[in-house]
């Protein structure tokens, strides 16, 4: 009776190590590389900081994965967490309410520019873009334009994995092994300011990005559009910024056609760019914003949609429509206690506002990089950057996919984790280092990212160029 139950084939308890090694299945992991060399193990956090289960400290330059706002180890989180889950542990919002999901919806839409003042909770960033498209595409249906199906996203934007989400995404790498898609999900050009042809003999931003956007949509037929989706920055592709009047654009053509404008903010709100929401820092209200991650800094999954007035009215004013979409654990109260908290410490503790005292010198240490031979270019703003790695500064001379895979894996990921810096290094278009640090990060740990980085990149530099 007192035999450990877990054994299979008569094995005993094994390592850590061992375990992962043959049963954990990591997202985006290469099983390959697990089974030689096995996976570091992040065993506690404590502010901006997280150590491996050998005892050695990381600076956690990418928040987890653009989600531990406050920083880890937060113990009101914790409380809330336990609160609630004494009081309540789980019940559906199927036709039912939750006080802590109730009051977050409220303190949500309080925060929300415009006439965002619905609230729609799933449990993670990729569920809320599908729920924004299923939403979408029952409004029309609802006003009588129910030809209105298609959803225009950005090249190399990433929206999620689960199928219809995967649709929008615009990664190549991620979206072949399953194609066909749905072929209602279409792509325009992104805001790489660093690599635009169509500007490059201008000298000068000509919005054409937000032109294209225009002419996609006169060439599906307008009144075959039913949304539009971004992120006020684009995460892949690294970073990228909007030229100035570009989110007006943008505004503008979707009011003109009748589109709704989705603002993917799974990354970019609750202070990543210095504001509770990305959309707030470059003056647009969208229809709909899209969140996760931040909400709750990553201790309890949760996500969601804020909705307009208008896309909600439809459902509020027919007495027997139903929005036919649902999800076991959106809103799970504990999760909902858990995002209030964490809003709490967000409001009192003036997160976005260290991150923006704190811009000018993210500025600096990113324009330090940028002077490096191997850096072709720095951008980004608030606590969101990315350097970008090229093997020719005049010309921009990108590096191949054998060139990426040995720079970025073979060389500067393990010299990174090695100086005790974790972030990104990227290659799903061009080759990027992105950083996203807690947004609780000061002068210290910012001047910790630009010494590691910079003692990185000249070491990578200089085995480049040996080579």
């Amino acid at each position: 009776m007192n035999r450990w139950r877990g054994r299979k084939n008569g094995r005993m308890p094994r390592s850590l190590d061992d375990l992962a090694r043959r049963h954990l299945w990591g997202h985006f992991t290469r099983l390959s590389s697990v089974q030689r060399d096995g996976l570091p193990v992040i065993t506690r956090g404590e502010g901006p900081h997280v150590w491996d289960s050998t005892g050695k400290q990381y600076l956690d330059g990418l928040s987890g994965l653009f989600t531990v706002n406050i920083g880890h180890g937060r113990a009101e989180l914790a409380a809330a967490a336990e609160k609630q889950t004494r009081e309540l542990s789980y019940f559906p919002l199927w036709s039912f309410g939750t006080e802590p999901a109730i009051r977050l919806a409220g303190r949500l839409a309080e925060l929300a520019p415009g006439d965002l003042n619905r609230v729609f909770f799933t449990t993670g960033g990729g569920e809320a873009v599908e729920s924004a498209w299923k939403l979408a595409m029952q409004y029309f249906a609802a006003i009588g334009q129910p030809q209105r199906r298609k959803v225009i996203s950005r090249d190399y934007a990433y929206h999620g994995t689960s199928l219809g989400a995967l649709s929008i995404t615009g990664i190549p790498a991620l979206r072949e092994p399953f194609e066909p898609l749905l072929p209602t999900a279409v792509k325009v050009r992104n805001t790489n300011s660093y690599r635009c042809g169509a500007c490059a003999a201008a000298g000068a931003c000509t919005l054409d990005c937000a032109d294209d956007l225009e002419r996609r949509i006169i060439a599906e037929g307008p009144e075959t559009v039913a949304m539009v989706i971004m992120e006020p920055v684009q995460n892949t592709g690294g970073t990228l910024v909007p030229p100035e009047g570009y989110w007006r654009k943008v505004r503008e053509t979707c009011d003109r056609h009748g589109i709704l404008l989705v603002s993917d903010e799974v990354i970019c709100a609750f202070g990543r760019l210095g504001h509770m929401f990305g959309s707030e820092r470059f003056g647009y209200v969208p229809d709909m914003i899209t969140f996760a991650k931040g909400v709750t800094s990553g201790y309890s999954p949760l996500g969601g949609v804020i909705v307009s007035d208008r896309v909600a009215a439809p459902f509020v004013e027919e007495p027997s429509r139903t929005y036919m979409h649902g999800l076991t654990f959106g809103g799970h109260p504990v999760g909902c206690a858990v995002a209030l908290a964490n809003l709490d410490i967000i409001e009192n503790e003036d997160i976005c506002g260290n991150v923006l005292r704190h811009e000018e010198l993210f500025d600096d240490v990113m324009a330090s990089l940028g002077e490096l031979p191997i850096v072709g270019d720095v951008r980004g703003c608030g606590y969101f950057r990315v350097a970008e790695l090229v093997k020719d500064r005049d010309t921009k001379e990108s590096f191949d996919d054998a060139e990426s895979e040995w720079l970025l894996r073979n060389v500067l990921s393990p010299m990174l984790y090695d100086a005790g810096l974790i972030c990104r290094a990227d290659d799903r278009a061009d080759p990027v280092v992105v950083l996203a640090p807690t947004l609780v990060c000061g002068e210290k740990e910012l001047e910790f990212i630009r010494s590691t980085l910079r003692s990185a990149f000249t070491a990578a530099w200089k085995e480049w160029s040996s080579r």
